[in-house]
């Protein structure tokens, strides 16, 4: 042994190693293919191609699929054009995370085409910062049905509470015309059996009967053209009222839509109410309550859930 070490000027060790790892496997034991050591780490200028390859649309680089896999994705950068960079999909993953790429998904919001949109959202929060008590928003929840509401409760498990199906509703349905004082955060309305200009001029009219004062308020409502009535503009300009309207696809700029998720869940959801009368009831109790307890952990929780809903359908502004 310490003679072959010489002849060949190695290490008695690494000659010894040689003719055991022989025996085991031949000739083969001439070729080892040592690895090259750690891999090279990525240059930042690598990285910051890989995040600006991962937030692109595939389709936009030529692949045909609309979304990048972990394993997609390293396929492609191996591939770059003018640019080959090798990374294991653990070690892009981490490199992801690392700078804040997660894998999310896509949400959706509607582009207002009202030429007017800017201007009616200035007026909105201008009223909003300057007059937060003389401010009211209105608007038509519904429409609801006689039938059973799938929802959540506390039940035994694996025994689910469990609501009849009805097949044949002969019903109709009723529409909640909801009003809202900003400043009081109070929220109260009355049940119709359709819109239209007389119910919406009824409800406005339960809303300026608020403010006996004769003040001046201010009414933040949609385009439908059930609010938009000749009726309805001669009654505002005598009673000095301003409609403040919002833009085409913006209901997120009216403040009670955040109060009409909480409104669903907590009286039609898990409900199987038998006549209107029934769920117009349970309806308005809620809202004594809801009144009452207008800062109650549950109800904010429910209107943050409900505005974070909305606005994820808002558009840049």
């Amino acid at each position: 042994m310490p003679v072959i070490a010489q002849l060949v000027q190695a290490d008695e060790d690494t000659v010894r190693d040689l003719i055991h790892r022989f025996n085991e496997i031949g000739l083969a034991c001439l070729d080892p293919q040592w690895a090259g050591g750690r891999p090279r780490l990525p240059s930042r200028d690598d990285e910051d191609f890989v995040i600006r390859t991962a937030t692109t649309r595939p389709s936009k680089l030529g692949q045909p699929f609309t979304r990048w896999s972990i394993r997609k994705l390293a396929a492609y950068l191996r591939k770059a054009h003018g640019r080959v960079i090798r990374i294991g999909r653990e070690a892009l993953r981490c490199l992801l995370w690392r700078r804040g790429i997660t894998f999310q998904r896509t949400k959706t919001w509607k582009k207002s085409p009202d030429p007017d949109r800017d201007a009616k959202l200035d007026r909105i929060e201008q009223v909003l910062d300057r007059f937060p008590d003389r401010v009211f928003a209105f608007d038509e929840f519904g429409p609801l049905g006689i039938r059973p509401i799938a929802g959540s409760c506390w039940a035994k498990q694996a025994k689910p509470n469990r609501l009849p199906a009805t097949y044949r509703r002969t019903h109709g349905v009723t529409y909640f015309h909801g009003c809202y004082s900003v400043g009081d955060d109070r929220l109260w309305g009355v049940n119709c059996r359709r819109k239209g200009t007389a119910n919406t001029l009824a409800a406005l009219k339960l809303i300026r009967a608020t403010r006996p004062d004769d003040a001046p308020i201010y009414i933040i409502l949609d385009n439908l053209s059930s609010h938009t009535g000749a009726d309805i503009r001669r009654w505002t300009k005598k009673n000095k009222v301003e409609l403040c309207f919002t833009p085409t696809y913006a209901s997120w700029a009216n403040p009670i839509e955040a109060h009409f998720g909480p409104l669903r869940q907590f009286t039609l959801a898990n409900s199987h109410h038998r006549s209107h009368p029934a769920q117009t009831q349970a309806l308005h109790r809620y809202l004594r309550w809801r009144n009452t307890n207008a800062r109650h952990p549950d109800v904010l929780a429910a209107q943050r859930k409900e505005r974070a809903r909305i606005r994820s359908e808002k558009g840049i502004r």
